[in-house]
């Protein structure tokens, strides 16, 4: 089969691709398999129960019914849908967005991938441009988003050492300098995958540089603000018509509907829906219909402050009291939990890769993510970006408990040389 350049980068190999084979062969191989290394969200009774109830009242309406499964939406998304995350929005945070201002799509994944391309990349004037990421490590699933090469740059970041095996990721603002290639710059915050949050100063130092330059500021809310608010710390939610705001249902525990959400202004959100039109023609209508009256009485706040944000700060403590436990006074430090269903581990001076401590890991029965590969955009070859492991803490309390134990022998198997 001959594929064109198009076809040799998507069907090929990619980290994010490799990964995600990893984990679904993995179960296949070991059943037992303690899975610490994907994004799934965790399982919340209380949160399962309103989404049955909502599905339940949509199947019990033949209007509702029909909606979801016999008619295309709009390109753009379902208009109430829209229509109340503009008015939530509007309500909770002065925000001037209206339905206009909203687009849906298939999960933001793709949206990020319409989103990237649409800006970056080849230029009419046969130049081409980039999107930068203000703070490495960031999200793998960027990394191979770009139709073509060189689409990512970014800085690396100052790091301060805190107490007890903490640290904590800065941008690195001396370094930061965005040149006329760069099309956009792109947070995500919290940040997957170290769980740092940046600070609401350092978002509209961020904001003020992108104006400045006259390109936006993107910034990627999958874990954050305002939903799902996994966040352990103080923060705003910050949106202007100089940012594109990309929002997800997904870690709400509604993974499978795939639905993302985009916040923009309209000249953007039109263009992003033609382009997402030619893609997915139409998006899906499941996540829209249980989630419409979340958005509509203002329960997403309640929903996420009495369960989804307290879930997520009780485990992160607590797989963080179990890594000092087990790895005692080794060299390793882990970031600052402020967010996000992960921890990021590092383990200073590491005699071995990344990559090895993962295929170790592995072969004990535990799937991590190898932190090489978020560190997307950097060229030069900084031996911190192979000390570092993303953990997920998300999952069966008794299962992360073992698998922290069998991390923390591996590493001590690495610094003692065997």
């Amino acid at each position: 089969m001959k594929l064109s350049a198009f076809g040799q980068k998507f069907a090929g190999k990619s980290g994010i691709v490799e990964l995600m084979d990893d984990l679904g062969n993995a179960l296949n191989e070991n059943p037992e398999m303690i899975f610490m290394g994907g994004g799934n969200p965790g399982r919340l009774p209380e949160v399962e129960a309103i989404f049955q109830q909502r599905l339940e009242t949509v199947m019990a309406d033949p209007a509702q019914r029909h909606s979801l499964f016999g008619i295309y939406q709009s390109p753009q998304g379902d208009r109430q849908f829209r229509q109340q995350v503009a008015g939530f929005l509007h309500q909770q945070f002065g925000w001037a967005v209206g339905e206009q201002n909203v687009a849906v799509s298939n999960g933001s994944q793709s949206a990020f991938f319409v989103l990237f391309n649409m800006l970056a990349g080849a230029m009419p004037g046969g130049d081409s441009r980039a999107i930068h990421l203000p703070l490495a490590p960031e999200y793998i699933g960027y990394a191979d988003t770009g139709l073509g090469d060189n689409f990512f740059t970014a800085t690396r970041p100052s790091i301060e050492q805190l107490d007890d095996h903490l640290f904590k990721y800065h941008v690195d603002f001396s370094q930061l300098d965005p040149g006329t290639e760069t099309a956009a710059l792109c947070v995500s915050r919290p940040t997957n995958p170290t769980g740092n949050v940046l600070t609401d100063e350092e978002v509209a130092h961020l904001d003020e540089i992108a104006r400045d330059r006259d390109i936006p500021l993107i910034i990627d809310g999958a874990y954050g603000l305002p939903f799902p608010n996994i966040l352990f710390t103080e923060a705003t939610p910050h949106w202007n018509e100089n940012t594109i705001l990309v929002l997800s249902l997904s870690k709400l525990g509604l993974p499978g509907v795939r639905t993302g959400i985009v916040v923009a202004r309209e000249e953007i959100i039109q263009a992003f829906t033609h382009a997402n039109t030619i893609v997915s023609l139409a998006c899906g209508t499941l996540g829209p219909a249980l989630a419409r009256a979340l958005f509509d009485t203002g329960e997403i706040l309640s929903l996420t402050r009495d369960y989804v944000t307290p879930f997520y700060r009780e485990r992160s403590q607590q797989a963080v009291a179990w890594f000092r436990e087990e790895l005692g006074d080794l060299p390793w430090h882990v970031h600052k939990p402020e967010g996000a269903i992960f921890l990021w581990l590092w383990f200073d001076g590491l005699p071995i890769s990344s990559q090895q401590l993962y295929e170790r890991l592995k072969h004990r029965g535990v799937l991590i993510v190898p932190g090489h590969n978020f560190f997307v955009g950097m060229e030069d070859n900084w031996p911190h970006s192979q000390e570092c492991i993303r953990v997920s803490y998300a999952q069966d309390r008794s299962r992360v408990r073992e698998g922290i134990r069998i991390i923390a022998e591996e590493v001590k198997r690495a610094y003692a040389g065997s």
